[in-house]
């Protein structure tokens, strides 16, 4: 039995990954600057759609924007099928993620997505795709292999998708002129909230709270106006 080498294959797919992800740069079309002026322009929210791994990457997408400045959030096709449609408005737009371009939940509410939302942006993996054609701005992304030796478990592709939201949510942040201020706004919590909105007067003592003895008291005094306080 051949010795596994745990490290050689994880370079391997770091190799595959890495590579796909420098080939997205010359995928980057002229519709990317429209889906962008498109999104900027929306007066409701960008929601994002998609089954699968390409469900989880939007997730994942609909969160960065929404922390970025986009308002945004994630709606499951199954779950929009049985009533999560009227959540959409239409001010809304949606991007639909489908590496195939054929995802059967999401072909099924196409004709209600219409009707529901105001536009509707697709990326997938083929220009001839039936969610592909739906889409008012299409984004083509293609990956010319996974990282998968078996070629079937999304790893290359969900990279992209993902380094794509990425560019999406911060080509986006950088236009609306998204501060540290607008940022901390919805960072409250954590580290990094804390971070960014902890001020001096949330944790200092102030008027009668703060313990005070004249410069004649004693140090049992004092002692005891600290223990108070």
């Amino acid at each position: 039995m051949q010795e596994n080498n745990f490290i050689n294959s994880a370079l391997k797919v770091i190799q595959i990954e890495g590579k796909a992800i420098l080939g997205l740069q010359d995928q980057i079309k002229e519709t990317f600057n429209d889906l962008c002026s498109n999104i900027l322009a929306t007066k409701g929210k960008l929601i994002l759609m998609g089954i699968g791994k390409s469900g989880h990457i939007a997730q994942k997408i609909s969160a960065t924007l929404s922390s970025t400045g986009t308002p945004s959030f994630f709606i499951h096709p199954t779950e929009a099928a049985h009533g999560d449609l009227g959540m959409i408005d239409k001010k809304d737009a949606i991007l639909i993620l489908s590496n195939s371009g054929e995802t059967k939940e999401i072909i099924e509410i196409l004709p209600a997505l219409k009707r529901c939302a105001g536009s509707i942006y697709t990326l997938t993996n083929n220009a001839d795709s039936t969610i592909a054609k739906i889409g008012d701005i299409h984004i083509l992304i293609k990956v010319n292999e996974e990282a998968c030796p078996l070629d079937l478990a999304p790893t290359s592709s969900t990279t992209l998708a993902l380094v794509f939201g990425d560019a999406l949510a911060i080509s986006l942040l950088e236009h609306r002129g998204f501060t540290k201020d607008d940022f901390a706004k919805s960072h409250p919590a954590g580290k990094l909230g804390k971070a960014l909105t902890l001020l001096v007067s949330d944790v200092m003592h102030s008027g009668i709270d703060m313990p005070k003895v004249t410069s004649q008291a004693l140090l049992s005094d004092a002692l005891l106006e600290i223990t108070e306080k």
